[in-house]
């Protein structure tokens, strides 16, 4: 893969290339390029920094950066340089171990369950994982610690494996001078994001693989990214970077470690957020939620979809919020301005879907797209992507009933469920964008399993060759040519990245056949791709278990199983969409949370572990863990599944509370606080590739309080409240940053939330599943199911405790013979439904055209 030289010296300070032509450090103060105003600037500026969870950004930036600095970063640090050839990359590729190799050298990793930290169990470099053994030879040898951070999945990560740390003279260095230790960032978020916010306070940016240089107590002392082994085009590689720490630790040790308490200090205070209001004022919410759809219609894209320019990432978040914005409008009755955010929204979806970001073949998304056409992407595919875009799917499918989407929707959970699932029901986290061409190839190549020549596809699909060729514009010379953005350094000349460029319809009266049957032939076709694709060396599967990557999906699975209730009879599906029926979802659904219960839950304690490999990580669960478990326990419920989820629900946001909730200054912090090797507890609201932690929470808690009844239900709110008071200043000044956080603020604010309540015994009936289904036909997200079967004792004694006036609707409303709707808001409730197409017709009426009564 072709790339920029990385000039990751930007992001070391000064002293330690005096010799370098970097300025002298001024000695009158110990890190004057660091102040409080500049740092609170920076973490409360409007420009939030984005890391989406991927090492690079596109092949035409300099380096790996994680989202466009254009649209995020406090200011551009991205500067065009020259570029290797492909002949310099080549050697930087993976290469492929066979699973029976012996190997030179074995270090501690190899004890570890991370695949990351496992990939790094046989360098030569003597790795440490995180831990207190680490950090006491680092103190026995009065020696700095390097620091090194990354995932499985991450491109960069293996290319500064090979060209470094597989590197014996790299090793021999980083031996002498350093205690060296590899984290996982996917299993220690926390450990990640305190030196990851250190790198972008100071040094504006950062990415993976992240590299910081610390001292024995681990105060960060210097950091960059992604560093090149030699001196190239003026600029330090790695090894001259090792020893200049090396001399600047015997040199100037006392400056080095001074500048990284001080840095700490400063961070830590300009983190401690807390509410300077326990309730915002009513006007706000409405606010930040129409600047923010404002600032996001300004960014649209109106030839290709999606916010912003190339690189262009999917980001759900954004999709959310306008959805959320155009029901509010049609609610308003600005049904103008609601057509439009729903145009743009509808418009993004179908580009995403028909573009090569889009595995047609397998199903699926892949991480992003580096030109503006969705063409081109990093072939990575993401958990947490998966998740959230059914879920904008499925949205999409609720409010058009146009089952192009409920089409993508199940193409994303039948490739989950196809190849990313595992034996007990739990939900693996991601694969690779790199995979060897064939079976013995010496290196790996980004997007080598999903790419392909004309001639293959000829050989492949037979006579309909040409109709799928003119389909997924596929050429002989290749087909990623739509942008300069695309392949500007001829990576994949003659090969081709499936693309939809014309409509179906158009192109089956040009085959002359019914659109129908025109769709089948892409189908078989792209079965037969499929079946040879199986054949090539699969990209690296990261099998671990993360509880809230499994939480996005769980929500994802759940709500599909009655949204798509009924979709069958509107449409004929084509593989790679398996067409099942939508209750086999939510066993998908339940299979994954009850995984996670058995293996990843303390039953007495109470308390989650953040992932599983091969048994439970040693890392505790994390803010995300507890928020997106709730959530999709929360939706698991609602959409159909028993009271032991909500409950254990509740459970957890009691769990939740105990660990991460500051009471007094309000908002969750993103770890328990109970681990002194981390430095930093951080509130953060930024929505990014993942939804922030205290976003899902303020959702959830609003969804709880309408729920259940009394003391816990103002308790719910009004920690609610609280949350929003420490991001008063953000969401007034920098919604954009926080598009769920809008939402969800809008939510607590709603005069009355709507409930529907059902009522009925043999859940597992077609009656009451169509009743359920019905419930959740429109588009709402201010509503809440709760669903009751009044002969089921333990149901029962669950909501007289939680809310009893639910166990006496139950009481009233049961009949023997028929499934019950009730429909409440503002403390009034419907006569009783029991046919699903009046309920779905009251839920669908506008308010001002609705009448409970």
């Amino acid at each position: 893969m072709s790339s920029s030289y990385f000039a990751s010296s930007l992001l070391l300070p000064s002293p330690v290339f005096p010799a370098l032509k970097y300025s002298n450090f001024p000695t009158s103060s110990p890190f004057p390029h660091i102040s409080m105003l500049k740092i609170k600037r920076l973490l409360l500026s409007g420009t939030r920094w984005s890391f989406c969870h991927c090492d690079k950004v596109s092949r035409t930036f300099p380096y790996p950066y994680s989202h466009s600095p254009s649209r995020f970063l406090p200011f551009s640090v991205v500067a065009r340089r020259k570029v290797h050839s492909l002949k310099e990359l080549a050697m930087a590729e993976k290469m492929v171990k066979s699973t029976g190799k012996s190997h030179k050298y074995t270090n501690r990793l190899a004890a570890e369950h991370s695949p990351y930290l496992l990939q790094h169990a046989h360098n030569p470099v003597d790795w440490y994982p995180w831990g207190e053994e680490a950090f006491e030879e680092a103190r026995r040898r009065d020696v700095p610690i390097f620091l090194s951070i990354g995932y499985s999945t991450c491109h960069w990560c293996h290319v500064m494996e090979v060209e470094s740390f597989e590197d014996e003279e790299v090793a021999r260095l980083l031996n002498e001078f350093f205690v060296s230790i590899k984290v996982d960032r996917e299993e220690r978020p926390d450990v990640d994001k305190v030196y990851m916010t250190y790198v972008q306070a100071i040094y504006g940016g950062g990415g993976w693989p992240l590299s910081v240089f610390l001292s024995p107590d681990l105060k960060p002392l210097m950091g960059g990214t992604y560093f090149p082994p030699d001196d190239k085009y003026g600029r330090p590689g790695f090894k001259t970077v090792l020893r200049k720490v090396k001399e600047a630790w015997d040199t100037r040790r006392d400056e080095l470690i001074s500048s990284g308490a001080f840095a700490i200090e400063q961070l830590s205070e300009a983190l401690s957020v807390t509410a300077d209001f326990n309730k915002l004022p009513v006007e706000l919410p409405q606010k930040a939620l129409n600047s923010c759809a404002k600032q996001l219609a300004k960014s649209y894209d109106p030839v290709y979809g999606g916010f912003g320019s190339a690189p262009k990432f999917p980001r759900p978040v954004e999709i959310q919020l306008m959805l959320y914005q155009f029901k509010k409008l049609e609610e308003s009755g600005k049904l103008a301005e609601s057509k439009d955010a729903l145009k743009m929204v509808l418009f993004s979806l179908q580009s995403m879907a028909r573009g090569g970001l889009h595995d047609h073949v397998g199903g699926g998304f892949h991480r992003y797209s580096v030109d503006e056409c969705w063409h081109v992407p990093h072939f990575e595919k993401m958990l947490y992507d998966q998740g959230q875009l059914a879920n904008v799917y499925l949205d999409a499918f609720s409010i058009t009933k146009d089952v192009y989407y409920s089409s993508v929707a199940r193409d994303i959970l039948d490739y989950i469920r196809r190849d990313m699932i595992g034996p007990e029901g739990e939900i693996f986290s991601a694969e690779d964008a790199d995979s060897a061409e064939c079976e013995g190839a010496p290196q790996k190549k980004e997007g080598a399993f999903y790419i392909w020549t004309s001639k293959e596809v000829e050989d492949i699909v037979g006579e309909q060759a040409v109709l799928f060729k003119n389909h997924y514009y596929i050429k002989p010379t290749g087909n990623c040519d739509l942008s300069r953005r695309s392949d500007p350094h001829n990576e994949f000349k003659g090969k081709n990245v499936l693309i939809e460029r014309k409509n179906p319809s158009e192109l089956s009266s040009k085959f002359g056949m019914p659109v129908q049957n025109y769709l089948e032939i892409l189908g078989i076709c792209r079965k037969k791709l499929f079946d040879v694709r199986s054949r090539r060396p699969r990209p690296h599967l990261d099998d671990k278990v993360i509880v809230s990557w499994n939480g996005l999906a769980i929500s994802s699975f759940a709500r599909a199983s009655k949204t798509l209730k009924g979709d069958l009879q509107l449409t004929n599906y084509n593989f790679p969409v398996v067409g099942c029926e939508s209750e086999e979802y939510i066993e998908t659904a339940e299979k994954a949370a009850l995984f996670i219960k058995r293996h990843l839950y303390n039953e007495q304690t109470r308390r989650l572990r953040r992932s599983y490999r091969k048994g439970p990580s040693k890392a505790p669960g994390f803010l995300d863990d507890y928020a997106f478990l709730i959530s999709g326990l929360l939706d698991l419920y609602e959409f159909g599944g028993g009271v032991n989820w909500l409950l254990w629900s509740i459970e957890l946001q009691e769990s939740q509370d105990e660990l991460f909730l500051d009471r007094e200054g309000g908002g969750y912090y993103n770890t328990p606080g109970e681990d002194p090797s981390v430095l930093l507890r951080v509130k953060e609201d930024h929505d990014g590739a993942e939804p922030s932690g205290n976003s899902i929470s303020l959702i959830n808690l609003v969804r709880l309080a309408s729920i259940v009844a009394g003391t816990r239900s103002d308790r719910y709110r009004q920690n609610a409240e609280h949350l929003l008071g420490v991001f008063r200043t953000r969401l007034t000044d920098t919604g954009m940053a926080m598009p769920l956080m809008c939402c969800a603020a809008d939510m607590l604010y709603v005069p009355s939330r709507k409930q529907v309540v059902l009522v009925g015994c043999n859940k597992s009936s077609d009656e009451f599943r169509n009743m359920l289904a019905a419930s959740h036909d429109s588009y709402n997200p201010n509503k809440t199911v709760i669903h009751i079967d009044p002969t089921n004792a333990e149901e029962m004694r669950f909501w007289e405790e939680h809310n009893s006036n639910i166990a006496l609707m139950a009481k009233n409303n049961y009949a023997p013979d028929k499934v019950v709707a009730l429909i409440c808001q503002n403390f009034t409730c419907s006569p009783p439904i029991t046919d699903p197409l009046s309920l779905k017709s009251l839920l669908a009426k506008r308010p001002h055209s609705s009448s409970l009564t």
